[in-house]
């Protein structure tokens, strides 16, 4: 839908309601001929009208109501008097209004041969002048003309004696009907604008998604109980509620989506006041208005984004003679743009400004003594440019309405990371700067990793979530002391260490034993979280935190899992903050950009009979492990529902043509490829591990499915071609 038919859609549910309104108002009007409050609310219905059919370029809707207008108020001001003629006639207007409302519909023009608006302004053009009699006879030949004039919508069905019954009762409303050469019933099952759309009070909605949030709990306690038994029709029951509770979770969660647009809608405002009180000239540019997300997120990014457009202007694009000097237009340009991707909405805040110079920045940063001079020596360019995130950190030379108090980007990020977003900022000095801002699509309901500590469970936002590793044996040796700080060598990367039982206040791991590290992502802090085990993900409803512990940082929230017990939510961000996260990040900068820039993330598979293969990891969504028992056929080959749909399976043995001996494992293990338009399952035997490797690709083996092979951990390993296997498994789907 374009934007035009956007708005001529709200225009055309307004003015449908509007209408009804009227029927009812002028009826009323008819009793109480001097009321006063009833003609004010009628001339401002047709006042409205009036003026949206004059800027959407209406013209016959524009000059029929333009004349209603002018007799109300005549009517409203005490000039004229209310009659029956006056009545029938503003009824007549009404009718018309609908019939052109109904014509736009259709066709987005009010431009209909069959409508004739002319007798109807007469008739009202009569009553202006105060000649009542020929008011009720060009009211007459009004309506007369109109039904004979407008074949495309149905008269009142003949008495069966063929004899017309009087009625005082107002004249009905036409019905719109298909329009079309032969005749047709008037009941085509078609539904206007107005019918198919309701308004919902916003506190009824809000409830509606409470209780489906509850119903989410109830249902996963209810699978929980059914994973414990072996009564099939209880298992079949849980499966049809599961099921139909995640299709009412979306279409409720949908409801509350709203267009970002909403937000942008005052911008322009913004910027042009800002643009004058900065004597700046500034164009505004916007795209991918229509992005949706959760009400709740929305209102919670309204002031982050607005004050990323003041800063944008007033630190950003330059005065326009410096534009000139700089070989710029004297106009600069301020973008935003909306975008879905992975999951959530990413927001681009761009302008071709001046930029941020990273080591002005660096040295605001040393002066202020927020890091010393040894560690900025260390920082590349976009550490310190995200330095501009430090609570009281301004740059500005001199205090203004505008900005130089050091309150706005520290509070910009913390708002934003509230609500499990992260920010970004990357420029060129001379270019300009862009900030990129991911918030969660909603904060109702999120999938979630549930891990355990202290014979206690909590949840992990899965997107914070990076990987899993496993650390025993030998790999314990990976884990290494830098500055007194735990960092983990994870493919040639340094990765800090922090133990949650240490975070939480338990008794801290024993050295020497197995380890689970969680890799987690904050903004653009890496850590890895040492936890006792590891659960499943599943999705929880986010339950805010009393007051008594909202001083916690370390938690977002609180859940009830499927046994009834209350878990925590952790907040990624503040359990980073928490440990001294950023600190030892940032002295292992140097060491972590080392690894070289031709390296390749690849997922090592088993694919049985001890062959290897490997997939380009970037191209990995999940991996996930079904029983058997849960492997379907559509015709000739294998599917499995997932995620509220049905994905197709694909044994990669078979497309790489390689024959292996059937496996006895009541678990399939399959590597899920979604691409955003599709997905699908690639069965494997085993995942090995995940490694980070300089690839030199040899075309031994080189075959359909195959590209080559390579030496990966000193093995020969098969490289996948993904393109062809996909293509294989959507030959399946289709």
């Amino acid at each position: 839908m374009s934007d035009d038919d956007e708005i001529i859609q709200e225009f055309l549910v307004e003015s449908y309601e509007n209408l009804d309104q009227l029927d009812r108002d002028l009826v009323a009007l008819e009793q109480q001929p001097g009321s006063r409050e009833l003609l004010s609310s009628i001339f401002r219905t047709i006042h409205t009208i009036k003026g949206a059919s004059g800027f959407l370029a209406f013209g016959r809707l524009e000059a029929l109501t333009h004349v209603g207008e002018s007799l109300l108020s005549q009517l409203r001001d005490g000039h004229l008097s209310m009659t029956p003629a006056t009545a029938d006639a503003l009824l007549h207007m009404i009718d018309q209004v609908r019939a052109l409302l109904a014509a736009i519909e259709r066709t987005s023009t009010d431009e209909d041969d069959t409508i004739d608006v002319a007798p109807v302004i007469a008739a009202i053009t009569a009553c202006l002048a105060g000649d009542a009699s020929d008011a009720d006879a060009t009211s007459e030949s009004a309506v007369g003309e109109a039904a004979e004039a407008e074949p495309a919508y149905a008269a009142p069905a003949a008495d069966p004696t063929g004899e017309a019954e009087p009625s005082s009762e107002p004249t009905p409303e036409p019905v719109p009907v298909a329009e079309a050469a032969e005749p047709v019933d008037i009941d085509d099952g078609r539904r206007s604008v107005a019918d198919s759309t309701v308004r919902v009070d916003i506190d009824l909605l809000d409830t509606l998604v409470r209780l489906v949030g509850e119903l989410v709990l109830t249902r996963n306690q209810i699978l929980q109980q059914a994973d414990d038994t072996e009564d099939t029709d209880l298992i079949r029951a849980s499966q049809r509620l599961d099921l139909v509770a995640s299709e009412l979770q979306e279409s409720v969660m949908r409801t509350r989506m709203q267009p970002i647009g909403n937000v942008w809608a005052k911008m322009p405002r913004v910027v042009r006041d800002l643009g004058a009180q900065l004597q700046r000239k500034v164009k505004l540019h916007l795209e991918g208005h229509e992005t949706e997300l959760d009400r709740s997120v929305l209102e919670a990014v309204k002031d982050p984004l607005t004050h990323l457009v003041r800063n944008a202007i007033d630190h950003g694009i330059e005065m326009p003679d410096d534009r000139v000097a700089a070989g710029k237009p004297p106009e600069g340009t301020l973008s935003l743009r909306a975008f879905h991707e992975s999951g959530q909405v990413v927001v681009e805040i761009s302008d071709d400004g001046k930029g941020i110079d990273p080591i002005a920045v660096g040295q605001a940063a040393v002066r202020r003594g927020d890091i010393t001079q040894d560690a900025l020596a260390r920082m590349d360019n976009r550490e310190m440019l995200n330095l501009i995130f430090r609570p009281g950190f301004s740059t500005a030379a001199q205090v203004t309405n505008v900005s130089g108090r050091g309150v706005g980007m520290d509070v910009v990020r913390t708002n934003i990371e509230r609500i499990g977003g992260t920010v970004d900022v990357s420029s060129r000095p001379g270019f300009g700067t862009t900030v990129r801002v991911r918030i969660p699509l909603t904060l109702a309901i999120i999938p979630a990793l549930v891990v355990e500590q202290g014979g206690e469970r909590y949840a992990i936002p899965q997107a914070n979530l990076v990987e899993l590793v496993r650390m025993e044996g030998q790999d314990l040796q990976n884990i290494e002391t830098i500055s007194g700080a735990p960092v983990l060598r994870l493919r040639g990367h340094l990765l800090p260490l922090v133990s949650m039982a240490g975070a939480l206040g338990f008794d801290d791991d024993a050295d020497g034993e197995a380890k689970t590290i969680v890799v987690l992502q904050s903004d653009d802090i890496r850590f890895g979280l040492s936890v006792a085990d590891v659960h499943d993900t599943q999705e929880i409803v986010v339950k805010p935190l009393g007051r008594q512990l909202k001083s916690i940082d370390i938690y977002a929230g609180a859940t009830i899992m499927g046994d009834g017990r209350v878990s925590l939510i952790l907040d990624v961000a503040g359990l980073a903050h928490h440990s001294g996260v950023h600190a030892v990040d940032a002295g292992l900068a140097a060491e972590s950009r080392a690894a070289a820039s031709d390296v390749s993330a690849l997922l090592i598979l088993d694919v049985g009979d001890d062959r290897r293969a490997a997939l380009p990891l970037a191209e990995v969504s999940r991996l996930e492990e079904f029983p058997v028992g849960s492997v379907e056929r559509s015709g000739a080959h294998e599917v499995v529902q997932y995620r509220e749909g049905i994905l197709p399976l694909v044994h990669l043995a078979d497309a790489i043509g390689v024959h292996v001996t059937p496996s006895e494992n009541p678990l399939v293990s399959v590597v899920v490829h979604d691409d955003g338009t599709s997905r699908v399952g690639i069965v494997v035997d085993r995942v090995v591990d995940v490694v980070e490797t300089i690839v030199v690709t040899n075309d031994v083996g080189r075959r359909p499915g195959v590209l080559g092979s390579a030496v990966v951990q000193d093995r020969v390993t098969e490289l996948v071609d993904l393109e062809a296997v996909v293509a294989m498994a959507t030959a399946v789907a289709a």
